[in-house]
């Protein structure tokens, strides 16, 4: 029987902000790195021992992966990090403030575009497009996505369009090790995260609505060999 363990990474700048932060690479707020940190102190009292990590390529995902395995006192374990992890791209909304864009479009209109499983946003109109808000922007093609072929990168994302980029990684990877008994972490995004939850738990389009993923509290399942859930658990 092998743990797959879930942490939505801590508190970002943006999330601060009340910004639509997708694939913009911010930092963790201070609120978030003491979230992360909390996460390890809770993976230390379970008590869990990870064969293998896994994150995106986006900061506060990495890093609060790294602050929950110090704290755990396993930062040593082997760790991959994939874009295929990466939060729902927003596409023309990164970078909005979502109280004004709920002025701009309507609060049901917003709604639909933050919830919704198969409803697209705005999409950015090419790949060149950059989104930028205090400084930070999303360059299509910087280093960590150098090996992407072009076109895979996406313009903007619904939760649906999210879970066909995360299952690739999911099956060649995630899985595998789950199925040879190994104990697995993954640090990643509210949405990412979704996305496999949807997938495990054979959740509804329409009731997986309804699912969060909060900050920093790790999700814990018990799976068997064939990976059905024996058990699942937040720790808080």
């Amino acid at each position: 029987m092998a743990k797959l363990v879930l942490i939505r990474h801590g508190q970002s700048e943006w999330n601060a902000l009340n910004l639509f932060n997708g694939w913009v690479d911010t930092k963790l707020s201070d609120q978030g790195i003491e979230q992360a940190k909390k996460a390890g102190e809770l993976l230390k009292e379970e008590g869990i021992v990870f064969d293998k990590a896994y994150t995106s390529v986006l900061t506060r995902a990495i890093t609060t992966l790294h602050y929950a395995l110090e704290e755990a006192g396993q930062l040593y374990v082997p760790e991959e990090k994939s874009w295929r992890l990466n939060e729902r791209h927003y596409g023309a909304l990164q970078g909005q403030n979502k109280a004004e864009a709920a002025k701009k479009w309507g609060d049901d209109q917003v709604h639909i575009w933050r919830r919704s499983y198969d409803v697209l946003p705005p999409l950015l109109e090419n790949y060149e497009e950059e989104v930028e808000v205090q400084g930070k922007t999303y360059p299509a093609f910087d280093a960590r996505y150098a090996d992407v072929p072009y076109g895979q990168l996406p313009l903007g994302e619904n939760l649906k369009v999210t879970l066909e980029r995360v299952l690739p990684f999911w099956e060649a990877k995630i899985k595998q090790d789950l199925e040879a008994g190994k104990n697995v972490v993954i640090g990643a995004h509210g949405n990412s995260l979704r996305a496999l939850v949807k997938h495990l738990e054979n959740i509804s389009d329409d009731d997986i609505l309804n699912v969060e993923i909060a900050n920093g509290q790790p999700i814990v399942y018990d799976l068997a060999a064939d990976l059905s859930i024996n058990d699942k658990k937040t720790l808080k």
